[in-house]
């Protein structure tokens, strides 16, 4: 049994992809090629934003919003004590401070209760994760934003896709960054990423900084980077985009039986009534995990843990955070794991990983 059955989909979409590929080999034009704009253009029509910028990965998207931002050493920025390292080690990489913030014990997504209560004057921004494929509370969040003039970046790279009060995850804050890696619900055939805002002079700027900080040909007005979506990924990712809405659907059924069938024998997935997720991964506590990851795994049903370790607690973090406390994120870290999910779960393997848990 597959953790995510990449097969699968590419089986059911083989000869548009291969024709796709086959067309970028033709033209040449393997650097922002005509099929980034094509995949940009329809991703901002999918999401209602206005601007879409296709970037290298999912971690340069998050820098180059926070670049956009003019993020610099000596600010803070707010970002959750429990979610993938990118989130905060972007924030390190550029010599700003993250400022951690604990989560909610059901959905995992920063706790707009705790936000208040650390915000200084050297906040720059706020950087909530919409983890495992449920936005994080944004207007609770925004409001508190706005209270105090701080921009917020959603960090999408688990929610492309979901939906929150009835507005797509990267349409609902200052800039929104997420990640096309193989294994995301949107993913490609390699590294990707996009960041998302409906700001002209963000988008602009956010243009200049993934390609060298140039506005016209080696005229570079500054410093930038060289992170572009490849042109190939980009034509695989327009066709997977065409798919995406169904295969949002049968994640959502996938979901719903595992919800049914695990029902009292588990703490499941919570999902706030004004969500719906995209289901990046579905998420159960347990007691003692190893012991239920062995028996899991001897049963031939593979299980990944996201994540750990809380942010706080990392080594390179060591003697900087690591005497905070975040007991709701420190607690969770020790009894998150999560089972097979992608869009082509067999009714079969789904009845096996429920008599399995």
């Amino acid at each position: 049994m597959e953790f995510i059955d990449l097969g699968a989909q590419y089986d059911s979409i083989k000869e548009k992809i291969n024709k796709r590929i086959q067309t970028v080999l033709d033209h040449r034009k393997f650097i922002l090629g005509p099929e980034v704009e094509e995949f940009e253009k329809k991703t901002s029509e999918f999401l209602g934003v206005k601007h879409t910028i296709g970037v290298a990965n999912g971690t340069d998207a998050l820098m180059i919003c926070l670049r956009a931002l003019d993020i610099k050493p000596g600010d803070k920025v707010i970002v959750p004590a429990f979610t993938f390292f990118a989130t905060s080690e972007m924030v390190s990489f550029l010599g700003a401070e993250p400022v951690f913030c604990d989560v909610d014990p059901d959905t995992y997504n920063l706790d707009p209760k705790q936000l208040e209560k650390i915000i200084s004057p050297k906040i720059k921004a706020i950087m909530p994760v919409s983890l495992y494929g449920q936005c994080a509370d944004f207007d609770w969040i925004n409001q508190i934003a706005s209270k105090y003039k701080i921009p917020v970046i959603e960090d999408a790279a688990q929610s492309f896709g979901a939906t929150y009060k009835g507005k797509r995850s990267g349409n609902l804050t200052t800039l929104a960054a997420t990640s096309f890696f193989p294994a995301k619900p949107l993913g490609c055939y390699g590294d990707g990423g996009a960041c998302f805002t409906n700001d002209d002079k963000l988008a602009e700027r956010i243009k200049q900084l993934r390609f060298h900080g140039q506005v016209g040909r080696y005229n570079h007005v500054i410093v930038g980077h060289n992170s572009r979506l490849d042109t190939l990924q980009a034509a695989i990712l327009v066709e997977k985009l065409a798919i995406f809405p169904k295969e949002l659907e049968l994640r959502q059924k996938v979901a719903d039986a595992y919800n049914a069938g695990l029902k009292g024998k588990v703490k499941t997935p919570k999902v706030e009534s004004f969500n719906k997720s995209a289901w990046a991964q579905y998420t159960i506590e347990v007691n003692d995990r190893d012991a239920f990851a062995k028996k899991m795994q001897d049963k031939g049903v593979p299980t990944a843990v996201h994540y750990p370790k809380p942010l706080h607690l990392q080594p390179v973090y060591e003697g900087q955070f690591s005497k905070l406390k975040f007991p709701v994120s420190e607690a969770v870290c020790q009894k998150v794991i999560s089972l097979p999910m992608h869009p082509y779960m067999s009714e079969k393997d789904l009845k096996t990983v429920i008599g399995a848990v």
